[in-house]
């Protein structure tokens, strides 16, 4: 059965559309065979510089001028490029789709490879390297990170007919208890959306956030609210006074079994 760096190899050098999709996320240490390794450092080396894939011959003779070859390696490398080329003059071309899903497998499963091998080196200090223990979730993280996938941003004209079926969608929104707000956002704030209040100093952005919490549990949402300047209790003091419609003096004042009660029917939404 032909290895998957074969097939890489093969489709590199003979599938243009596949180079240009793959060749970005491929690294030279995902091959570790030695003859693997230098034929795709020529193959990328040539992309980089010409824009398209070289041809056998071009990579034989780049080969020729290293300095880094034996003869042995070079006569490797150019029986490699031979398996190679017979292997595309004989098989069909690949499934596109299945060629990209298993090469971005392959990247994915060699990156954390090497990632846990580097990351046990550091740990063990047994491996000369610049990076220090706390480096390692990084490492990790980076190769857990590796992915083909290009989607970014909006194109105005392939995306057109989506664009059109997005004016149509009736988005869920959650509405403001506040008459205005909800005619100025056409009805409330659409859900998993982030949205800024926005105002100076002391004119209250904090009330109107603890006026939206109590809001939204009275309407039975869940409410996360991380707050960086005021204490939590502070915080909460408000709410329950939006929640009870009272001031904040006459919370202090409230009997705790009209307190207890409206909590307890908050509790039983």
């Amino acid at each position: 059965m032909e290895r998957l760096e074969s097939i890489i190899l093969r489709s590199l050098l003979y599938n243009e559309e596949y180079a240009r999709k793959t060749l970005p996320f491929f690294k030279d240490e995902y091959f570790t065979q030695f003859t693997d390794r230098v034929v795709f450092q020529e193959i990328k080396k040539y992309f980089n510089k010409y824009s398209n894939p070289p041809t056998k011959e071009a990579v034989i003779i780049e080969l020729g001028e290293r300095n880094d070859l034996t003869d042995e390696n070079f006569q490797s490398t150019t029986e490699l490029l031979k398996e190679v080329e017979e292997s595309y003059e004989k098989n069909d071309k690949e499934n596109l789709s299945w060629l990209l899903e298993r090469s971005e497998k392959f990247c994915q499963d060699k990156a954390l490879y090497n990632a846990i091998t580097e990351s046990i080196g550091i740990f063990d200090e047994t491996k000369e390297s610049s990076f220090t223990k706390s480096a390692i979730p990084t490492i990790l993280s980076d190769a857990l990170s590796v992915s083909f996938d290009v989607h970014i941003g909006h194109d105005y004209l392939d995306n057109s007919m989506e664009r059109f079926e997005f004016y149509r969608r009736k988005e869920e929104k959650i509405p403001f208890d506040l008459e205005y707000f909800n005619k100025i956002t056409a009805g409330g704030l659409p859900r998993k959306t982030l949205n800024i209040a926005l105002a100076g100093t002391g004119i209250g952005k904090s009330l109107f956030m603890c006026h939206m919490a109590a809001n939204c549990l009275s309407e039975s949402l869940n409410v996360l609210y991380i707050t960086l300047e005021m204490a939590e209790e502070r915080i909460a003091e408000r709410i329950d006074a939006n929640l009870m419609n009272v001031t904040l003096d006459a919370l202090k004042e409230l009997p705790k079994e009209v307190y207890t009660k409206k909590i307890d029917k908050l509790k039983n939404k």
